[in-house]
């Protein structure tokens, strides 16, 4: 069965599409706890920094996929990139610090037209880059090149793909897309991605296709290995996996499919504190495409802003008081908390 094309919130006119609704509908649920509670319970204290290690960039929303789950709502009818003048003021910021790792993300990053500019500039200074790239945008004309650009500076590659079987990632991205992750995979593997020995480093990032939390991050790995290799002579370095965030169109889906109650719920009852030292929101700063400050991605797309003492926008940037914030929470967060935990390195546990 065909597996129809999405579009993003905002084209349809969702009410999701706006980030206080997304908020609203999710502290409207009948929880028995909440996130900070949950913390409290666990003779956890409030959620602060660690050292910041991690500069993650998020150049926009346009994406030449929409897909089904997507918590940053990107599509090809999203118009929001980051500005050369903004990735400058980005720059600048990471120049004060000794940060050693520039995380790239979107959308589909690889669109920004500054894209290849800002990889050469943060590689210039010697910083670790790491493209978080869906694959399909490699099977593009204007991107064909792409691998062999990201080979030569040496960047390291986390792509998406739901599944190693192409039912369910196409149910999740769209009809082909599996196809296309695939021929892209094997090119990647051509330049020496995921063969150990290169250095150039190759992972891939698997969401849940349901309501539910990710199976062991261990255990699919190996399976991944075997699948991909007898199937397809893919090799790669290492699985991660993420758990689905109540957030962007997956908080959608959740409402109309009535799944809603049931899964935050399940994030709730399986909130564990050992995964909470290793969320993302400790060690890595967010910055949107329009220089604003977060916590994560995922409060990003609330817009939940940092801390006010600590500025909101990069070009205040402050590596002291950002490390001294007090992290903003909410009830999504439980779904970074929940099982094995999830971070954007994966499982935390």
């Amino acid at each position: 069965m065909a597996n129809p094309p999405t579009t993003s919130l905002s084209a349809r006119g969702s009410p999701f599409a706006s980030p206080a609704v997304q908020l609203r509908t999710l502290r409207q649920l009948a929880l028995p706890r909440e996130f900070a509670g949950a913390l409290q319970a666990a003779g956890l204290p409030p959620l602060r920094p660690s050292r910041i290690g991690v500069f993650q960039l998020n150049l926009g929303k346009l994406c030449n996929q929409t897909c089904r789950h997507c918590h940053v709502d990107a599509g090809p009818d999203r118009s929001e990139v980051m500005s050369r003048e903004t990735m400058e003021q980005c720059l600048a910021a990471l120049a004060s610090t000794a940060i050693p790792t520039v995380d790239i993300t979107g959308g589909a990053p690889e669109m920004n037209p500054h894209f290849r500019w800002l990889v050469e500039q943060v590689t210039a200074m010697g910083r670790h880059v790491m493209d978080r790239c869906n694959l399909t945008i490699l099977e593009t004309a204007p991107h064909r090149d792409l691998p062999e650009f990201l080979a030569r500076h040496r960047v390291e590659i986390i792509c998406s793909l739901p599944h190693h079987r192409a039912l369910s990632t196409d149910r999740q991205r769209g009809d082909g897309v599996h196809e296309k992750s695939i021929r892209a995979l094997q090119r990647l593997n051509a330049l020496g991605y995921g063969d150990g020995r290169s250095g150039l480093r190759l992972v891939l990032v698997t969401n849940p296709v349901g309501a539910f939390l990710p199976a062991n991050q261990a255990a699919l790995e190996v399976e991944w290995r075997r699948e991909l290799m007898r199937n397809h002579r893919i090799v790669f370095d290492a699985v991660h996996t993420i758990t689905n965030m109540p957030i962007g169109r997956f908080l959608e889906w959740l409402q109309q499919s009535g799944n809603l109650s049931e899964y935050l719920e399940r994030l709730v009852a399986a909130f564990n504190p050992a995964a909470v030292p290793g969320v993302m929101c400790r060690n890595t700063l967010s910055i949107g495409w329009d220089g604003r400050l977060y916590d994560c991605d995922f409060n990003q797309m609330l817009d939940l802003g940092v801390d006010a003492e600590a500025r909101r926008h990069v070009r205040d940037f402050d590596l002291a008081r950002l490390e001294a914030r007090r992290i903003v929470t909410d009830r999504h967060c439980f779904g970074c908390t929940a099982g094995a935990g999830s971070s954007c390195g994966g499982a935390t546990t």
